[in-house]
């Protein structure tokens, strides 16, 4: 996906800022394309000024006040962060302060159960073909499985690059992830079936394609895409109006994965200590702590949690007999 074509007087210093970024090994590719964002803004309504001034970050929080407060959070990072570097360097420079935007609201995650994945899937298996979108009816039911099977984020399944899935052997080469590490995840053979005969379908249409799930252009799909398709195929589920809590969201079929692979490994008696840092890493985590999170989803696998904490714990604290 091509960067933003920057056009303000600050687009020399916003373009530099971007390069140490992705020097330093971070992606930069959602931030990069807010501060094109900030670039069209500062060219419109700021056209005369060679410097990120308090009235351009004003105008900028201003103008994303108007969204959700976890996406003005999302909007406003950059920009400090763009004004740290130019300070930094010895520009003056705003610097918009820490207490903007206001917390980022927290979200508890939805673990679909089986009854809700089941009808999900069914749901997007019948979806139709479109004039406006031809290959949708052949990607929609393959990459959300694939954000399912694989805990992947839905920026490393759309942002896939043919080159990065190994059709042979079912490995896949995560490239646009979270933070900077890249990583390489396997699939199950089912999955690696339903990709290869996927990529069969794509490549009589599209022939030399870069995109692994295409648009109508041969482009990657954007984010609001993915979350379109969710909601057009979930929300209408009888499901869907019974569910208790945050709404459900795409990155919950990751958080799902997780739960699960947890449980499974329960219920097989598994190693979870020796185990884990395999989930850890296959999910792209930076450190344990955020696969810690998913240990507070116990309700799924508890009972067998506790069957086989019982004897351990029998053994520590046995039983003291009831004498009248």
């Amino acid at each position: 996906m091509p960067d933003p074509v920057f056009r303000s007087k600050l687009s020399t210093d916003i373009e530099a800022f971007i390069i140490q970024k992705r020097a330093a090994g971070y992606p930069y590719l959602t931030s990069g394309r807010i501060l094109g964002y900030l670039d069209t803004m500062i060219a419109e309504r700021f056209p005369e000024s060679d410097t990120l001034s308090k009235d351009i970050c004003d105008a900028w929080v201003n103008e994303c006040s108007k969204l959700h407060q976890n996406t003005v959070l999302r909007r406003v990072t950059p920009v400090r962060q763009f004004g740290k570097y130019l300070a930094g360097t010895g520009k003056p420079a705003y610097i918009i302060p820490g207490g903007i935007p206001n917390k980022q609201i927290h979200y508890d995650a939805h673990i679909f159960t089986e009854t809700e994945l089941i009808a999900f899937f069914a749901a997007i298996d019948c979806c139709s073909k479109s004039p406006f979108a031809p290959y949708r009816c052949y990607v929609i039911p393959v990459i959300f499985r694939l954000l399912y099977t694989c805990g992947l984020r839905s920026s490393e399944a759309r942002l896939l690059h043919v080159d990065d899935v190994d059709l042979a052997t079912g490995k896949i080469f995560i490239r646009n992830t979270k933070g900077w590490e890249a990583r390489i995840v396997y699939v199950s053979e089912e999955m690696r079936d339903l990709l290869c005969r996927y990529d069969c379908i794509i490549d009589h249409y599209l022939p030399g394609r870069e995109a692994f799930f295409p648009n109508q252009r041969g482009d990657y799909y954007n984010k609001s895409t993915i979350d379109i398709w969710f909601h057009e195929f979930w929300d209408p589920l009888p499901e869907a109006a019974v569910t208790k809590g945050n709404k459900p969201r795409v990155h919950d079929f990751r958080h799902s994965y997780c739960v699960y692979r947890l449980n499974q490994w329960v219920k097989e008696k598994k190693d979870l200590n020796a185990l884990y840092p395999y989930l850890s890493e296959f999910v792209g985590h930076s450190n344990f702590s955020d696969t810690d999170y998913y240990l507070t989803f116990t309700e799924l696998f508890y009972p067998e949690f506790e069957a086989r904490m019982r004897k351990i714990n029998t053994a520590i604290l046995p039983e003291v007999p009831h004498e009248d």
